[in-house]
């Protein structure tokens, strides 16, 4: 039994130690050259997973493999573009062959924001609809057959409130939240669990918030305001929430959606 004071102890800040039960497990990541994507690439292979991952750019996803490599596990990938359907279909499959099987499927793709015109909408359906419908598609098959399998979707707090115009993502990335419901109440029958996490503002080198700091300084400071903690989020602390409803550690976490945004948006939930 544990003494008050060892490590480990939650009474005096030790670190507590959870099995999140990933070690083996299979897992396809699309999107992870950076940001959010590799962080919860990382965490994964830091807990014991096989990976496949994939991005647009060829060398972001060579860095990433080379770098993943280090926590002993399998990781594999190449580059494929979501919008161009046929060869992202092709990867999914190579996906899943690679592996031997599919686990957890983490689809984090998105074409941004815009206002407006058509060609944003159709960018948004493509690749923040279609890319994570055309993902699941290709893991359910594996998933029915074994009886198990986790899937988590990443859409972002403006699908829960009226934010920064009416922009085609976040109604695109709103449908994600029903869409997910819809798969975990069709799928528990099957062993798959399917959760929706929605992240606030994240800042790291290279991403958004990150250039909207360069360019629109006052708008920037802004949201700063508004953040209760008075920072924005990272990619490892979204990583972290991703990870754990992935993993067998949430098994009774089916259907759920997560906010995790620091308390920054309004919304209660009953």
């Amino acid at each position: 039994m544990q003494k008050k004071g060892e490590a480990g102890d939650p009474a005096t800040g030790g670190e507590v130690k959870v099995d999140l039960g990933l070690q083996g497990k299979k897992a396809i990541v699309v999107g992870a050259a950076r940001g959010i994507g590799m962080a919860v690439a990382e965490t994964l292979a830091r807990e014991g997973c096989d990976l496949a991952i994939t991005a647009r750019s060829e060398d972001g996803v060579k860095d990433a493999v080379a770098s993943l490599k280090r926590y002993g596990t399998k990781v594999v990938g190449k580059a494929a573009n979501v919008k161009k359907a046929d060869d992202y279909k092709a990867w999914l499959a190579w996906a899943v062959e690679a592996l031997e099987g599919c686990d957890i499927l983490i689809p984090i793709t998105s074409a941004g924001g815009g206002l407006g015109s058509e060609k944003y909408w159709n960018n948004a359906f493509e690749v923040d609809v279609m890319g994570p419908v055309r993902a699941v598609d290709a893991v359910l098959p594996t998933m029915t057959e074994q009886k198990s399998g986790s899937i988590v979707l990443i859409a972002t707090t403006s699908a829960g409130e009226a934010m920064g115009g009416p922009q085609p993502y976040n109604a695109m990335k709103a449908s994600l939240v029903t869409w997910g419901k819809q798969l975990a109440l069709f799928h528990g029958k099957d062993g798959i669990r399917v959760n929706v996490v929605s992240p606030g503002p994240v800042e790291f080198e290279g991403g958004n918030w990150d250039m909207i700091k360069g360019t629109m300084e006052k708008f920037y400071q802004s949201q700063l305001r508004q953040q209760p903690a008075g920072r924005l989020g990272t990619p490892e602390e979204i990583a972290r929430c991703v990870v754990f409803l992935a993993s067998p550690a949430a098994s009774w976490c089916n259907g759920s959606h997560l906010v995790v945004d620091g308390a920054f948006t309004n919304r209660t939930h009953f």
